[in-house]
């Protein structure tokens, strides 16, 4: 038998033992024994890299590092996904800063929100599946946990539940109360609830100032007003605040509220109605985003070089390129521009593990090691657990991140790096009993610095016009966008679809062609009716094979995080 973990980019970080070839869950608490389908089926379905090739010609590793290690230099950049979040794939940035060269950096997930968290109460802490079980209200705001947290579910028995998110989403019809708000109006929404708290005198003695001036700011918000822009009722916010008066209330708050250009005033909002009713510091309260699996780590790949943002990254700027475990040319916002800008690097090298979009145009295809072939060590943003990556299978092909990064520093003649026992030992050894060292701290709220003012023109956002100008549309006010993950991919890795799912009231009809159009680009797509969603709302899931050619490069006013959903689409049949 043989233990290690799961090192795909997902909340629940599972253990895996394996034994006689078959894969099944870590002996404890959270999994079960259980593992997803992604593991269990559709890993083995992938197209993997087999050979390493240049210009569509089969070569040897050898030659394909040798042919590499000429075309990068100081005008390279790094651009690294994280389908895999093992540790070990930040070893490339110990390359490219030998180099002098750029990473890319920012987030296509969750930058805006950590910032807000940052900005409010200093740290990110995020809350253990035992800690949240201790809650006798759970708020699931914007998250879809059937679909990115399953294992988090038995945690929720028994406990009254609000969802509150534009889907009806599985776990949205087993809630208590289900509010299905217009989309971009999750920050009007807790500042409505934080109103309605204090006018109610709800809230708790605070060791933190700030609560009276933050209560003349949302004052000047007129109730009327957020509750048109969050497509609410007064009733409907008194039954949530009911549940609010609970003594244990815990937050989990998803990616989705997120994905606009004001995410992090999002966060410290939700934040700040956790504090106003005394909802943190303590057992079975607290707000739980995705957390910083990274949080007191010393971190051995932490390095100072050149960045720029992972969001609409301008690839034609340099002439060496390495893509590494991403597929920008499907997950990047507005694919049209990523695509041209792609095709304009001169030595173009694709490092991972399956064939995608991005691989396609490479000059330099590289296979990688999956994490069931290799060693590695697996963070999570979930419970804080470190666990060891044991190689469980045997690759004849491909080659590791860090044997890639240390034969290409030699052949640079750039010196050398430590083993590579010696990095994971330092990441294993910062922990306790295989938990990080920031568990000890959970709880503890040391500072919190409220909302005071937000950046945004919500009118003008509502009333997007970038369709004005198109003909023959089904509707030319527009419909908002959404893009949720998918139960059997990893944004595009797995499982790919075509489905746009929409209300039947739209008068479209189920296996209906349909093409989604915006400033961006076009998609064509197969009508899937779900009821489930809002008439102004038409969603296509990340897995989507061309998805992200209707999204745009806008960046976040905070976080240097994509706002994939901060666009409306016109509908034809």
């Amino acid at each position: 038998m043989i233990q290690s973990a799961c090192g795909l980019d997902c909340y629940d970080a599972c253990a895996i033992v394996a034994s006689s070839g078959k894969l099944k869950g870590g002996e404890d608490r959270f999994t079960s024994g259980v593992l997803c389908s992604v593991l269990n089926r559709h890993i083995a379905k992938a197209s993997r890299i087999m050979q390493p090739t240049i210009e569509g010609v089969e070569v040897t590793m050898e030659v394909a590092l040798e042919a590499l290690s000429k075309v990068l230099d100081k005008d390279s950049l790094l651009y690294r996904g994280s389908g895999n979040v093992g540790v070990m794939q930040e070893v490339t940035h110990l390359l490219f800063n030998r180099l002098s060269a750029t990473i890319a950096n920012g987030s296509l997930c969750d930058g805006a929100g950590e910032a807000g968290i940052a900005q409010g109460r200093g740290v990110n802490r995020l809350l253990t599946p035992q800690h949240i079980g201790k809650a006798e209200v759970i708020v699931v705001w914007g998250r879809n946990i059937d679909t990115t947290n399953t294992h988090l579910l038995p945690y929720l028995k028994g406990k009254k539940l609000v969802v509150i998110d534009p889907i009806q989403t599985a776990i949205a019809k087993q809630a208590d109360v289900h509010l299905q708000i217009a989309p971009r109006s999750d920050l009007y929404l807790a500042l409505l609830l934080c109103r309605f708290v204090i006018m109610q005198d709800m809230q708790k003695v605070s060791e933190f100032d700030g609560i009276e001036d933050f209560y003349d700011f949302t004052r000047t918000f007129r109730i009327k007003l957020l509750l048109e822009r969050t497509d609410l009722k007064a009733d409907d916010i008194a039954k949530v605040v009911e549940l609010l008066g609970y003594e244990k209330v815990v937050h989990l708050v998803g990616v989705g509220v997120q994905k606009y250009s004001i995410g992090d005033a999002v966060l410290r909002a939700i934040d700040a109605l956790a504090v106003i009713l005394g909802h943190y510091g303590k057992e079975g309260c607290g707000v739980s985003f995705l957390g910083n699996s990274k949080l007191s780590f010393n971190n051995p790949f932490a390095i100072q070089t050149q960045t720029i943002s992972k969001v609409n990254t301008p690839f034609g700027r340099f002439k060496s390129v390495l893509i590494q475990g991403a597929n920008p040319a499907h997950s990047m916002p507005d694919t049209n521009r990523v695509i041209k800008e792609l095709k304009k690097v001169e030595n173009l090298i694709y490092f991972g593990t399956y064939h995608n979009e991005t691989s396609q145009l490479a000059k330099i295809v590289i296979p990688a090691l999956n994490f069931l072939e290799k060693s590695d060590v697996r963070l999570s943003y979930s419970d804080y657990s470190i666990k060891a990556m044991n190689p469980i299978t045997q690759a004849n092909h491909g080659i590791s991140e860090y044997a890639f990064t240390r034969i290409l520093i030699e052949k640079l003649g750039s010196g050398e790096i430590d083993d590579e026992r010696s990095y994971i030992d330092s990441w294993l050894t910062q922990a306790t009993h295989g938990v990080s060292l920031a568990a000890k701290n959970m709880l503890r709220f040391e500072t919190f610095e409220f909302l005071e003012e937000i950046d945004d023109d919500f009118e003008a956002i509502k009333n997007l016009t970038d369709i004005k100008n198109l003909k023959n549309t089904h509707n030319t006010s527009g419909y908002w966008l959404l893009t949720p993950k998918a139960k059997h991919a990893i944004n595009s890795q797995f499982k790919r679809d075509n489905s746009v799912e929409i209300h039947c009231d739209l008068g479209f009809h189920e296996g209906e062609k349909i093409t989604l159009t915006t400033l961006y680009g076009t998609l064509n797509g197969i009508v899937k009716i779900n009821n489930g969603v809002r008439q102004d709302c038409v969603m296509v899931r990340a897995n989507v094979t061309g998805v992200n050619r209707l999204t745009p490069s806008i960046v976040s006013n905070k976080g240097n995080s994509a706002c994939f959903q901060e666009t409306k689409v016109t509908l034809t049949k």
